[in-house]
């Protein structure tokens, strides 16, 4: 099957770079932002049947072959036992120049000893496994078109949710593609050996690779040093499992992470003030504590990633238990909660992701979901408008009266700013729990050693 990808102009994206809403900009009721970044799913896998209780929710229960067959979604444990690729290559494979006919030849791997079923992209997760997700789509806000912005996996995806992109360097062309190799690594980012590149891709295809250790600014640059007119006294908090992780974006920064020693290791300020926390469960310590930050990430464990092949079915009760414990706290007025996952993760999806004009060989990669929670957010609310990472970083620029990150040219600049999820001239919704398996205390009393979320 031949494969490429064109930069070209998409149907709602041009119009999507011009929407900044002058109700969220600098808006006093938005005191902190919560990013919680899950793993590996597109929205057909882990939102089937939403449909039902929300009809404008866009959910197909069927996919396309590169046969031209039609396959119907079937069942999967979110806690299941095989992994699909989900690296640039395999984007290109699906997305098959627009036709969305090539999930079948994502390549699966199957966990010890165990087996991958027959056609495994098509797989849907069981509803009964993702409750509390459900839950929050229905009363809170749900996007129909949410992409992430690079087409691939973990690496770039992270690069993108702090610093609205993957290029090496501020005035490159060239972006980070893939995941580094070779595989397995202990350490990925500034601290890791000189011998792990990862791919770069640039306007004319694959090139060369690179250490995967860039510099370009990220919004943590512009909250810690903000310009004239914007609000003052922000702060940022950044929760991981462990350093050097694929999920670990300021390790990657190397104005962030400030490599040296031996072993090398992260020495930046970053690391040794408290805004880069090594405990995901520590967020929910924060909230308990009155000690939330204005803008935090929010990085999963393994178990707690809803990662194929990888998890133990708790992300959902994870996310549940941020959500519920700011809900339940005196932050839930002023406090907007983004949840979104990194990448498709292999899994089918029907929407063909909207081409930047320029950037069309990075960006958009497919839909993944995302869901917006807020006293703000109508209850059952279903965007149409086209969203992606930048749109995260973009709405967290406009309500803390941020500009864009320089040099200016970045998706961030590009993306709308999520404004259609919220009503600020309403009275603020009162909070209700979201039901989930487990609560804060397993999590704040797990002592398993943190494994990363994504090794792969």
């Amino acid at each position: 099957m031949r494969v490429s990808v064109k930069p070209v102009v998409a149907c709602g994206l041009a119009a999507a770079s011009i929407i900044v809403s002058p109700a969220i900009a600098d808006n006093p009721v938005v005191q902190h932002v919560v990013v919680i970044f899950q793993e590996n799913r597109s929205v057909d896998n882990l939102f089937h049947g939403l449909n039902v209780v929300l009809p404008k929710a866009d959910i197909a229960s069927t996919g396309q072959n590169s046969s031209g067959q039609a396959i119907t979604l079937t069942p999967v444990r979110l806690a299941n036992n095989f992994d699909l690729s989900h690296s640039y290559a395999s984007f290109q494979l699906m997305y098959d120049n627009g036709k969305m006919d090539g999930a079948n030849f994502v390549q699966c791997t199957p966990n010890g000893g165990a087996s991958c079923p027959i056609n495994p992209e098509f797989e849907y997760v069981d509803p009964a496994d993702v409750i509390p997700y459900f839950y929050l789509a229905v009363n809170y806000g749900f996007a129909n078109r949410m992409f992430q912005s690079n087409q691939g996996p973990s690496l770039p995806a992270h690069q993108f949710i702090i610093g609205a992109t993957s290029q090496i360097s501020a005035t490159s062309m060239f972006f980070a593609a893939d995941n580094p190799l070779p595989f397995p690594v202990k350490t990925v980012g500034c601290d890791s050996p000189s011998s792990e590149n990862v791919a770069l891709v640039g306007p004319n295809g694959m090139t060369s690779s690179a250490h995967p250790c860039f510099e370009h600014a990220t919004l943590t640059d512009l909250i810690d040093n903000p310009p004239a007119g914007a609000r003052k006294g922000i702060s940022w908090r950044y929760y991981t499992p462990n350093e050097g992780g694929l999920w670990s974006a300021p390790d990657a920064v190397r104005h962030m992470c400030r490599p040296a020693g031996t072993p090398v290791k992260c020495q930046g300020t970053d690391w040794t003030d408290g805004k880069i926390v090594l405990n995901p469960a520590q967020v929910l310590t924060d909230v308990a504590q009155n000690r939330l930050a204005s803008v935090s990430w929010v990085i999963p464990t393994g178990a707690e990633s809803d990662h194929a092949g990888g998890n133990d079915g708790s992300g959902p009760s994870w996310v549940a238990s941020v959500v519920n414990s700011i809900g339940n706290s005196a932050y839930w007025k002023n406090t907007v909660i983004l949840i979104t996952w990194d990448d498709w993760g292999g899994w089918y999806d029907h929407v063909p992701p909207p081409l930047d004009p320029n950037y069309g060989y990075i960006e958009n990669g497919f839909r993944v979901p995302l869901l917006v929670v807020s006293a703000y957010t109508p209850a059952g609310y279903v965007s149409q408008q086209t969203h992606t990472f930048g749109s995260i970083v973009r709405f967290i620029e406009t309500a803390f009266g941020l500009p864009v990150i320089p040099p200016g040219t970045l998706q961030d600049a590009r993306s709308d700013d999520l404004s259609d999820f919220f009503n600020f001239s309403a009275p603020p919704r009162t909070f209700q729990t979201a039901p989930a398996p487990l609560g804060p205390e397993f999590f704040l009393h797990d002592h398993r050693p943190p494994v990363d979320p994504d090794s792969e």
